[in-house]
């Protein structure tokens, strides 16, 4: 979303609320339990969400799996924040609101990179694997181990490698140092892990 009022708003830098959305869009989910993409989505068009200078993230950074590292994340998930509707820069909860004009989603390759060149980066989920937990570089595939759930991530573009053929390019959510420095490239054009079922996005009310 924060990325839409960018490529929309003529590179308007605003960041919208992850606190918002994860403890007060009721619809979406289960705050951090996980939850729908597409639902988001929705939140922001009828509900908006405020900025993230008004209702910053408050739960502390941890190595999301990543293994022997100096700050692990608790074995249990955290508690999803109060909704508290409230802001820290002083704005009205109401008056730092921000909405969608319009969501919607996307499905499959072609679609995926009309969308992208055309409007921006948008969300996609695929299904996480045991493999991709030691993913550093290079084109991921799924090869070994069992699955560990979904994961919703921002694609931005595409490539192709040499040796490992076309891939997405793909920024994690999990750490700045996991995969390669934060991001990763996965197949592109086979729905490796899903990856290609659908992409949410939306166009911003300006």
């Amino acid at each position: 979303m924060s990325d839409r009022y960018c490529t929309y708003g003529g590179a308007k830098n605003l960041s919208i609320s992850a606190q918002d959305m994860n403890s007060c869009c009721y619809s979406c989910g289960d705050g951090c339990g996980g939850g729908y993409p597409a639902e988001a989505w929705d939140y922001w068009v009828h509900s908006g969400v405020v900025s993230s200078a008004c209702s910053p993230f408050s739960l502390p950074s941890c190595n999301h799996h990543e293994p022997n590292q100096p700050n692990p994340c608790p074995t249990n998930e955290y508690p999803t924040p109060a909704c508290t509707k409230k802001c820290q820069d002083g704005e009205t909860w109401t008056g730092a609101k921000h909405f969608g004009a319009s969501s919607y989603s996307v499905s499959g390759e072609s679609d995926y990179m009309t969308e992208v060149a055309k409007n921006g980066p948008i969300e996609v989920a695929f299904t996480v694997y045991e493999d991709f937990l030691a993913y550093k570089s290079g084109v991921y595939k799924h090869t070994s181990g069992g699955e560990l759930g979904g994961h919703a991530v921002r694609l931005l573009g595409w490539g192709s490698d040499p040796s490992g053929g076309p891939y997405w390019i793909i920024a994690n959510s999990w750490n700045p140092s996991g995969g390669n420095n934060g991001y990763f490239w996965i197949a592109r054009g086979d729905d490796e892990c899903g990856i290609e079922d659908e992409g949410d996005c939306g166009v911003p009310k300006m």
